[in-house]
């Protein structure tokens, strides 16, 4: 029988559609919340960036850039871009929709990821030991003298594909938008 975290990991893709059309019919935008909520939003597409061009999965540990302050910037980066879809859409269930999806599938699928990870590199446990799971510490947990700090990869931002990010983003605020023009109240 698969574990919970397993369950999870594969109603992750399936639930977030389902989510985003509830989203899209319970949200009640303004120009404000819209305005606002974007401001989460590119923050967190920012620092979803900045991880996928630092992350070579299942490779290597990534302990670099926004690793080297949580150890989850891509989950971090989501939940800034899911409070901007939450603020945008001013409705309260929405944002507790949000919360219990969290809870009931991202916590989960961390937890098998660093399960993974501690297996896969032994260098985790030290590294898990400095760096937070998700909200950042102050100061990087590595730095240029130790290896800490490479350059953001081009070519690894492409091939993880977190440009999809952007255009999700991008149509979701659009449809907000465009309900917000067709239906005002």
């Amino acid at each position: 029988m698969p574990s919970y975290s397993r369950i999870a990991t594969r109603l992750r893709v399936p639930l977030g559609f389902l989510f985003a059309a509830a989203y899209f019919w319970f949200a009640h935008p303004d120009w404000i919340a819209i305005a606002v909520g974007s401001g989460f939003i590119v923050v967190g597409l920012g620092i979803r960036a900045m991880a996928s061009g630092h992350i070579r999965k299942n490779a290597q540990l990534a302990t670099t850039g926004p690793y080297a302050y949580t150890r989850n910037p891509l989950y971090l980066g989501s939940l800034m871009m899911a409070a901007g879809f939450i603020i945008a859409a001013r409705n309260v269930w929405i944002g507790l929709a949000a919360c219990a999806l969290f809870f009931a599938i991202y916590l989960p699928v961390i937890f098998a990821e660093e399960k993974y990870l501690r297996s896969a590199f032994p260098e985790y446990e030290q590294y898990a030991a400095h760096v937070p799971r998700l909200f950042p510490r102050p100061t990087s947990y590595r730095t240029i003298t130790d290896g800490g700090l490479p350059q953001f990869s081009r070519e690894l931002y492409w091939r993880h594909r977190e440009y999809n990010s952007i255009l999700g983003s991008l149509f979701m605020l659009s449809a907000l938008i465009l309900k917000l023009l067709l239906f005002k109240r």
